[in-house]
């Protein structure tokens, strides 16, 4: 992928803006952090702040930017680590995930390196400690394994959403979880088929881990309606499931644990998945 930057497309050249102030001081605090912008074929041209590229309304103009999705194994069973939004969230708050999502920086020059998925990889390791408290040494950058990247749109509410290419990252290794309570409600593992039935009857996403401050009660606005976040459904629906049996089928022995590696070459890495 091309590292060289191109001129601002003219009908983004006037973004809108809005006041944070009303919302939790360390989610705004975040917001100014600097998202890498790509078009639709992930090449870089910009950055702007994650407030910025977070508005729907620049999102409607065809704002995009770049991000990741990580999803962390457990070796010896397989059993996929899940967490649920905090409520301070600006976007997608109280909403059932994969175990990371989030963005490679423009404030951080190795998160730019686009060469072997570094700069994604570096994000991921960050921000699994950022937001699960999972030390750095637990998710070593090369233990990282690239799928795919997708190119997916959704509103969170009338004026937030996700525009972004994002990058499919397994990882196999056991962590230690201590969760960052300001973007972290509860974190579960579970199973493939546990997780199907999540989908199937979202009343179910009952807590394992009372890893937050606040009540873990099922009566949220919208909650049957909007458990999951819409890249989670969305990569689920088309890639992960598939993904996630010939994790469990390329194991090397019953004896030995899962190795994300084994899944280099499943998938066209090289495409952008459009999804929207």
């Amino acid at each position: 992928m091309s590292t060289a930057a191109v001129a601002t497309p003219p009908h983004l050249a006037h973004l809108a803006s809005i006041d944070l102030s009303s919302y939790d001081p360390e989610q705004s605090r975040l917001m100014d952090e600097r998202c890498i912008l790509v078009d639709e074929n992930d090449r870089a041209w910009g950055a702007a702040d994650k407030k910025t590229c977070h508005l729907m309304e620049n999102i409607n103009k065809g704002l995009l930017h770049r991000a990741f999705s990580a999803f962390v194994f457990r070796p010896s069973d397989g059993k996929l680590l899940l967490q649920q939004r905090a409520s301070e969230k600006i976007t997608f708050p109280d909403m059932w995930t994969n175990t990371c999502c989030s963005h490679p920086l423009d404030d951080f020059a190795e998160e730019k390196i686009e060469e072997d998925q570094r700069g994604v990889k570096i994000a991921a390791s960050r921000k699994l400690e950022h937001e699960l408290g999972i030390p750095k040494s637990q998710t070593p950058i090369d233990q990282f394994q690239y799928l795919t990247r997708i190119h997916y749109l959704a509103p969170s509410n009338g004026m937030w959403g996700e525009h972004e290419v994002d990058y499919i990252l397994f990882l196999t290794a056991d962590v230690t979880v201590k969760p960052n309570l300001n973007e972290i409600r509860d974190y579960k593992y579970v199973s493939k088929e546990e997780l199907q039935a999540m989908f199937d009857h979202p009343g179910m996403c009952t807590s394992t881990h009372t890893s937050s401050k606040r009540s873990s009660n099922l009566s949220l606005p919208g909650w049957l309606d909007n458990s999951f976040t819409p890249w989670f459904k969305l990569i689920a629906r088309d890639f992960l499931f598939g993904w996630w049996d010939e994790l469990l089928i390329r194991r090397p022995s019953a004896s030995q644990p899962l190795q994300a590696s084994t899944l280099q070459g499943i998938v066209d890495g090289n495409k952008v998945f459009k999804m929207v």
